[in-house]
């Protein structure tokens, strides 16, 4: 097969994790990511393609630097590339990979890199040890790209009423979710648990994974002194880590150009297609919350594009933040729970490094496909509250019809939206609901509640009694009276 030399190729990979003993040891975030472009260089068999970068890109991180992308590129020798950094998002690494093999297929640029880094870990240990912190400084410099666009993914209300944060929202949707299948609090808790193990038996045998510790299900289900109940029905061994020291990159280039570097054939790994969408910014307008239709439009759109479907695919990595993410993106694109759905270990136990984590899960997926010469992968990406999703498949094989990827927003906004009731006082039904938990147990619960006329509101249960009792007696479905501060009494 004659390969069109425009076609995007990915010829290196890196990942790295660094937990010393002696914290002075430890680098700081930037020293990481340029070791990691240049081990991905290294991982070509290629160093000479550093010099070859046309784009460096960032995934936004928990730093201060105005362009990291810059100080990256010219400690590598690439001084002439172009620089961007990312919005803030799960979905951004392969949102770049999307869009960077697009600008390569197009000919607007035949060589780029994007990378990120955590150092959370040691930086909060050097603080609290007193220690200076590594940082390189940099002048008030702005990169020559923003890639993509912060946005505001939740309202005023949603956060006055006490959903504000991730731990807050996915245990809720996981609700929905039980709700939705039938299933009783303990089917469901039990299912999640086995679901979860898979994903930490894939982390014990990751060497880049942060938490190697091996878990039962029964461990990662039951609350313990070391595996505390955050947001019922998910305990800590549910959420995702971000108290790690990670980097990562991915570097992609024309097959001309990996052809003329030199780099091996068995390197080769092909993007094949593409696709992004988001759902409703604001949780409370959405259809409903156990479902996506923004996946389920860019997964149908990505297997179209690529002529293939789900039983064709024979790697998965699934954005794994929390157990309704998994669940929701495998329903949405015909994937089986009974199925591997990670090659990670995923956010809990491989560590979840902000926004960078996909970086990770594509790094580990070219390698395995370099192991599995002609399969083919999957990952996908998510940010924000189950909002913003980007999906993509992979190969040894070069694609049929060469790449392609497309943006299937125009799609998803036909999507009827719910109305948001703010001012609702009176009667009410439980949609779906958590209970959040403080050091002595169940706390409040969260709800998302129904109008009579199908609008959508929150409410908390602040009756501790009536919270624990919600952690064992399904409380989707039951009435209960809204005042107006948005305290939630159940009939």
């Amino acid at each position: 097969m004659t390969i069109d030399p425009r076609t995007p190729v990915v010829v290196g990979v890196a990942q790295a994790i660094q937990k010393p003993d002696d914290l002075s040891q430890a680098l700081e975030a930037i020293a990481m990511m340029e070791q990691a472009v240049r081990d991905a260089a290294a991982d070509a068999g290629a160093p000479g393609l550093l010099a070859k970068l046309d784009h460096v890109g960032v995934v936004q991180g928990a730093w201060k630097y105005s362009d990291p992308a810059r100080l990256i590129a010219d400690g590598v020798g690439a001084s002439g590339a172009q620089t961007s950094v990312s919005a803030n998002g799960g979905n951004t690494p392969q949102s770049y990979l999307n869009a960077l093999a697009t600008r390569i297929s197009t000919g607007e640029m035949s060589c780029a890199v994007f990378v990120g880094a955590e150092t959370i870990w040691s930086r909060r240990r050097q603080r609290r040890a007193e220690m200076a912190v590594p940082f390189t400084g940099q002048d008030d410099v702005e990169p020559d790209e923003r890639f993509g666009a912060d946005v505001l993914m939740q309202t005023d209300f949603e956060q006055e009423r006490g959903m504000q944060m991730p731990i807050h929202f996915y245990p809720l949707f996981d609700s929905a979710i039980r709700h939705a299948r039938g299933e009783t609090i303990d089917q469901h808790r039990d299912r999640l648990a086995r679901l979860w193990q898979t994903f930490n038996q894939k982390a014990v045998e990751n060497e880049f994974a942060w938490s190697r510790t091996p878990m039962t299900a029964a461990e990662i289900r039951d609350a313990s002194p070391t595996n505390r109940m955050v947001g019922f029905p998910y305990t800590k061994a549910m959420n995702s880590n971000w108290d790690l020291d990670q980097a990562a990159a991915v570097l992609l280039c024309s097959a001309e150009v990996a052809e003329a570097a030199g780099v091996p054939r068995d390197k080769w790994v092909f993007p094949w297609a593409g696709t992004d969408a988001h759902d409703t910014y604001a949780v409370s307008n959405r259809r409903d919350l156990h479902s996506s239709p923004a996946i389920m439009a860019a997964g149908k759109k990505l297997f179209s594009l690529a002529g293939v479907g789900p039983d064709d695919v024979d790697h998965i990595d699934l954005y794994s933040c929390f157990p309704s993410a998994v669940q929701v993106g495998a329903e949405s694109m015909g994937f089986s729970e009974d199925r591997q759905l990670t090659q990670t270990g995923g956010l809990t136990f491989a560590g979840g490094p902000l926004n960078n984590y996909v970086t990770h899960s594509i790094a580990t997926m070219i390698d395995v496909l370099r192991g599995d010469a002609g399969s083919v992968g999957l990952v996908s990406a998510n940010g924000g509250f189950l909002t913003k999703h980007a999906i993509g498949l992979y190969s040894t094989e070069p694609p049929a019809v060469g790449y392609q990827a497309a943006d299937v927003q125009d799609e998803v906004d036909q999507i009827p939206v719910t109305p948001v009731a703010e001012d609702h006082t009176g009667a009410v039904t439980v949609e779906a609901y958590t209970v959040m938990y403080n050091a002595d147990g169940p706390e409040s619960g969260l709800c998302a509640l129904r109008t009579a006329d199908g609008a959508r509101t929150w409410g908390r249960v602040t009756d501790v009694v009536a919270a624990t009792a919600m952690t064992t007696e399904e409380s989707i479905g039951q009435s209960g009276n809204l005042d107006a501060g948005g305290t939630l009494t159940l009939a």
